[in-house]
Formats: C-alpha cells, sequence, structure tokens
C-alpha cells in the first residue's frame, strides 16, 4: 500500500486518546512511506492524522470542498491540498487516491464515507481493505450492529470480512497488507426479481 485515505471526525471528541490514537497512525503511515489522504482540515481528529504524518515527515493529500476551505478549515502545511467543488466529489477524489481506507472516531460524516465505500466493495466496484482503527472501543456499538444485519439475513456474513477491524495501528495495517476481497454472490438476480 502506498496511499490510505483516513475518515475521522473534524472534532476531538470528548478524551484526548482519540486525537493521540490519530496522530499516532499518521507517524506509523509515514514511517511505512504511505501517503495519508483525508479530508483536508486542521481540526480535530483530522488534524491530528495530518500532524501526526507531517512531524514524521510524511506525505499527506487534503481533498476538501470549497466551501470549506472558505469557513477557514483547511490545514495550511500538507503536501498537497486538492480543492473539489461537491462533498460527492471529495469522496471520489479521496477513493480513487488510496489503495485502502481506515475510518477513525467521527460522525455522521465518517460514518457515511465509512459505509458508502462498503457498498463500494460488496457492489465490486473496488477490493481495497477497509479498516476500523477501534479506540478506546469507539466502534464496539457499531460492529455489533452489523452482527445484527447478518443474525437477521440484511447482510451476508462474507460481508461482514470486507470490514477489518482491531484497536492496535500494527494489528490493522498487517490486516490490510493480507487482505483478500471475499467473493460473494449478489442477492439479487434476474430469477429471483
Amino acid at each position: 500500500m502506498q496511499s490510505i485515505t483516513v475518515f475521522c471526525g473534524a472534532s476531538s471528541g470528548d478524551g484526548e486518546v482519540y486525537n493521540s490514537q490519530a496522530k499516532a497512525l499518521g507517524k506509523v503511515l509515514a514511517q511505512r512511506g504511505i501517503r495519508v489522504i483525508y479530508g483536508g482540515a486542521h481540526i480535530g481528529v483530522m488534524g491530528a492524522v495530518a500532524e501526526g504524518a507531517l512531524e514524521a515527515g510524511g506525505l499527506v493529500t487534503g481533498v476538501i470542498p470549497k466551501f470549506l476551505q472558505s469557513k477557514e478549515v483547511a490545514h495550511q502545511g500538507l503536501s498537497e491540498m486538492i480543492i473539489v467543488d461537491t462533498m460527492h466529489e471529495r469522496k471520489m477524489k479521496m477513493q480513487d487516491l488510496c489503495d485502502g481506507f481506515i475510518a477513525l472516531p467521527g460522525g455522521f460524516g465518517t460514518l457515511e464515507e465509512l459505509f458508502e465505500v462498503l457498498t463500494w466493495a460488496q457492489l465490486g466496484l473496488h477490493q481495497k481493505p477497509i479498516a476500523l482503527l477501534n479506540t478506546n472501543g469507539y466502534y464496539d456499538s457499531l460492529i455489533a450492529m452489523i452482527d445484527t444485519m447478518i443474525d437477521r439475513a440484511f447482510l451476508k456474513v462474507a460481508y461482514r470480512q470486507m470490514l477489518l477491524v482491531s484497536n492496535d495501528i500494527n494489528d490493522l495495517l498487517r490486516q490490510m497488507e493480507n487482505y483478500k476481497a471475499p467473493e460473494v454472490e449478489k442477492w439479487i438476480t434476474h430469477e429471483t426479481t
């Protein structure tokens, strides 16, 4: 992997652990020579992951829509900043630039980005690894909800394998390096419609 897109919050959350883990992720990615692709802000968990990578001499590409850049949340010290018109363009560009995805703690936007790339993987539009860095058990309830989707037959077990999870950065990167996309049949066929 040469570049990883990181989805994460523009907030710092309710504990320093989220920023410190984000900064540690940025540092580890930089030390491994992996470019960080992210939403381009200097605030919150976003800013922490960028700072961790930059302080370790890494390359960081921000992708930000014009309307957020004008609100002065854009990071001014990145290796590269790509300005787009819309949130959809932002997600497409972040997907195009990377070899895999990691979601850190965040809010609705982070979850929306995560589930969009999971859906794209489910539809066979990409075979890139998708991972949760489960800092401080942040995603435990989400993982339980995904298990409920499987239990209630709304999601195939094989699709659960598309989401890698760990609270340890090196373990998560190891899982991503060894990832092989599952081959599954589609739920809907011409015969069932």
